[in-house]
């Protein structure tokens, strides 16, 4: 089935070659100049993945991807920004986006970056939902079926990208993983210089399910080695 894919891009020249190479691998590519028309556009949830723009005239690249989040609209979201700091990085993930890519950057990275995402997405869709069951340590529940996570009677909001690295540790209790791995098994891809994404997500993931961040109990740091998920009395309940 072919991917529908937007773009809300003000640079035009940025969005004419995402374009060209994105439909060049056969997928249908819509395009926003502007963030009122892009935020519309996506509204309608009619597609695979939005690519969207940090800096845009009329509402930037947060608000939109806060509104659609906060409106249930839970598209794949790929934003783009020129910004180099973590702290936009980090506000971008927040807000609720899949993945970020930095300007300038390759065809062949975009291209890639869309495909692991597609590939992702399809994948969770797939599944058997009645293959996965809930997963419940102390407090803390996973339920896969619904994407919700709860720390006691409290509802824990997670980004899509949050609620998957969870999930991917949650499954493989005790497992040291590497950044590496990780953005392999979550991201669907493993570029090297970008573990700066993983660390990114586990700070964002800490901070909403430790009850001190500082001293996690459920997502470890194994030095010099990369994380795991402590586990041990983490059971399988009946969903």
């Amino acid at each position: 089935m072919t991917k529908k894919i937007l773009i809300i891009e003000d640079n035009a020249d940025i969005a004419r070659l995402a374009m060209v190479n994105l439909r060049s691998k056969q997928m249908q590519v819509d395009h926003a100049a502007d963030g009122g028309a892009g935020l519309n556009m996506a509204q309608t949830g009619d597609y695979d993945l939005v690519i969207l723009d940090l800096m845009l005239p009329g509402m930037d690249g947060l608000d939109i991807c806060r509104t659609l989040r906060s409106n249930k609209v839970y598209t794949p979201v790929l934003m783009l920004t020129a910004r180099t700091s973590e702290l936009d990085r980090v506000l971008g993930l927040e807000v609720g986006a899949d993945d970020y890519l930095t300007k300038p950057f390759s065809v062949p990275e975009l291209v890639a970056r869309v495909n692991a995402i597609l590939r992702r997405s399809d994948q969770y869709q797939s599944a058997e939902p009645q293959q996965h069951a809930l997963l419940q340590l102390g407090e803390l529940c996973v339920d896969p079926d619904k994407r919700e996570v709860s720390l006691g009677d409290e509802v824990i909001e997670l980004t899509a990208k949050e609620f998957d690295l969870l999930w991917h540790f949650a499954s493989h209790p005790e497992r040291v993983f590497t950044r590496s791995q990780l953005l392999d098994s979550v991201w669907g891809y493993g570029h090297a210089g970008y573990e700066h994404t993983v660390n990114s997500h586990i700070n964002r993931l800490r901070a909403k399910i430790e009850l001190d961040p500082a001293k996690p109990q459920y997502v470890i740091t194994v030095w010099g080695v990369g994380y795991k998920f402590s586990g041990k009395e983490f059971a399988q309940a009946a969903s």
